[in-house]
């Protein structure tokens, strides 16, 4: 007898193939066998008219810190999230000597907007090697498995301590061997990979760019060469691409014999870059190496309300009368004083901060209540001033009064130089893409993107209206196989005999998401965005239902993955 059987559900399983009608079964966490009228199980579950799929594998969140305090590890596990891999862009919490914490928590908050606040208080830092790292995550049972990579900034800081912070300093040799014999023991402790950041995106909470920005060939070839011995794991790389870049990482990738991954989004300054550095990939990929590129399957948007890190009035001198009230008297401040929203909306000549937020107006968006992630540029703040003779800042204002004064607006300020998604479906359906720029645990004042899983299945199969939409069997195998596979996860991914039984059991008619909000849950009372999804009827790690209805069931079934994986 079974431990499950699925019955009847739509399946699309992970491999791209047709979605056919059949029965999954389930026995001791793994797939047991797909295929018409199984035998009997000891729970059933009636899925006619529902789609059953793997368990989604999230290859690009920054979880580094919440794993260690939420066993739940939200928003990913709303979202059909069963995987989770962190420590990416240079940026984690391991190697740390004892007492040097402040310097990566000040990274991690300069790079990935999470406040130092919550870090201080909720990583506990009872680790100093990347193994011991490693061993505290798995002193925690959670509802998703979760993966760490070896972080190129940390690991600096902790070989050279004080000069390594700086990203112009350069190793001496003792420091370089070092750093090859550290990458290999976290490689063979259970790293996923090496991750470094070389853009200037990418800055400490003092200011100071993060500490890998500008490492030599020698320095990238030291970690090259841990790879090399350890033979495992992936490069992973967040860069500007400026001149020579990608053929300095690319020599580090090939000298280590192991994947090259790196992160690829469109920015408005160089919208056509990203086609440079993905004909890059194309060129490694016919050399017989493994390499890809890391997309997201919509805009990157920040979200400005009157609660997040940024918004078009948060640098004017009348907010700082406002800024410390809570949203229910912020409210009936707003409301009730004509004269105080006719100051705060006056536009201010010479101003940087509002001069930029002016600029942007035209691809500012409200957030309803069902998130459009293609939004028409007939509906921004600047087109609906312009319809009703007002100044964009007074509109703008009025969208974030909305909602009792939580009204939100998106700007996307990546894959959207455009105005649609056309470079996104470019993107997405590339042979040499993976899915990875989600950033769940990141950003949490002012991006919510960690929902992606979501809106790749509403937007792309069903939902979109400026352009073709993608099936459904390609989008599920972009976010489940194709992502395994990227990182050798190869028991996952996939609803096959012997593989693991990560499941999802989605109403896809039904599925939708809700408007992002903010909540004050994090430690230190800290506030992040977070989004919920419905039309998850049953979400299962290793056989384990973790998710009911859209509610968290309180199972912990999800453990620390250590290396690559094959179905045994």
């Amino acid at each position: 007898m079974f431990d499950l059987v699925i019955r009847n559900g739509t399946v699309i399983d992970g491999s791209g193939a047709p979605r056919r009608v059949a029965d999954v079964a389930v026995q001791d966490g793994k797939i047991a066998a797909v295929g018409p009228r199984l035998g009997a199980a000891r729970r059933e579950i009636e899925a006619g008219g529902l789609i059953v799929a793997p368990g989604f594998v999230d290859i690009h969140t920054h979880y580094d810190g919440q794993a260690t305090w939420d066993p739940f590890v939200t928003p990913s596990s709303w979202h059909g999230v069963t995987t989770t891999v962190f420590g990416n862009c240079g940026v984690g919490f391991a190697p740390v000597r004892p007492g040097q914490s402040g310097y990566l928590i000040n990274l991690m908050e300069g790079v990935e907007d999470i406040p130092g606040t919550v870090l201080s208080e909720g990583v506990k830092f009872n680790w100093e090697s990347f193994p011991d790292y490693l061993d505290a995550l798995g002193s925690m049972t959670r509802a998703v498995d979760v993966a760490a990579q070896l972080p190129h900034g940390a690991l600096r800081f902790y070989v050279m301590g004080d000069r390594g912070a700086d990203h112009a300093e350069v190793p001496n040799q003792g420091e370089r061997e070092e750093m090859t014999r550290l990458v290999e023991e976290a490689l063979r402790a259970g790293a996923l990979g090496v991750t470094t950041s070389r853009t200037t995106k990418h800055k400490a909470r003092d200011g100071r760019f993060t500490p890998s920005l500008s490492a030599r060939e020698v320095e990238l070839f030291a970690l090259a060469e841990g790879m090399k011995r350890a033979g495992k794991g992936v490069l992973q790389v967040n860069s500007d691409f400026g001149p020579g870049e990608f053929e300095a990482l690319d020599a580090a990738a090939k000298l280590a014999g192991r994947p090259l991954s790196v992160l690829l989004v469109q920015v408005d300054a160089h919208p056509n870059l990203w086609r440079e550095t993905l004909d890059q990939i194309h060129g490694v990929r016919a050399q017989g190496r493994a390499a890809n590129a890391q997309v997201g399957s919509r805009p990157i948007g920040v979200i400005m309300g009157f609660e997040t890190t940024v918004h078009p009035f948060a640098a004017h001198p009348v907010w700082r009368e406002l800024r410390k009230l809570s949203p229910v008297e912020l409210q009936a401040r707003l409301k009730g004083d004509a004269d105080l929203r006719r100051r705060l909306t006056a536009p201010r000549v010479g101003d940087d901060a509002a001069g930029y937020m002016g600029e942007w107006f035209h691809k500012m968006f409200p957030i309803g209540d069902r998130p459009d992630y293609e939004p028409d540029a007939a509906d921004s703040v600047a087109a609906v001033a312009q319809r009703s003779d007002r100044t964009p800042q007074d509109v703008a204002l009025e969208m974030m009064m909305a909602h009792g004064g939580k009204g939100l607006l998106m700007l996307p300020f990546e894959n959207y130089a455009y105005g649609n998604l056309g470079v996104v479906h470019e993107m997405i359906t590339d042979p040499a893409t993976v899915l990875g720029v989600a950033d769940g645990g990141a950003h949490v004042g002012v991006i919510c993107d960690a929902s992606s899983p979501t809106s790749l299945m509403t937007l792309w199969a069903r939902d979109r209206q400026q352009g073709p939409k993608l099936d459904l069997e390609f989008l599920i195998a972009k976010q489940t196989r194709g992502t395994a596979e990227a990182y050798g996860l190869l028991d996952r991914g996939l609803l096959a005999a012997g593989h693991k039984a990560d499941i999802n059991i989605i109403d896809f008619d039904a599925l939708s998401l809700k408007r992002p909000e903010v909540v004050y849950d994090l430690p230190a009372g800290g506030r992040r965005l977070i989004q919920r999804a419905s039309g998850y009827r049953h979400t299962f790690n290793a056989g384990v239902e973790t998710l009911c209805n859209d509610e968290l069931t309180g199972e912990r079934p999800g453990r620390v993955v250590r290396g690559a994986q094959t179905v045994m």
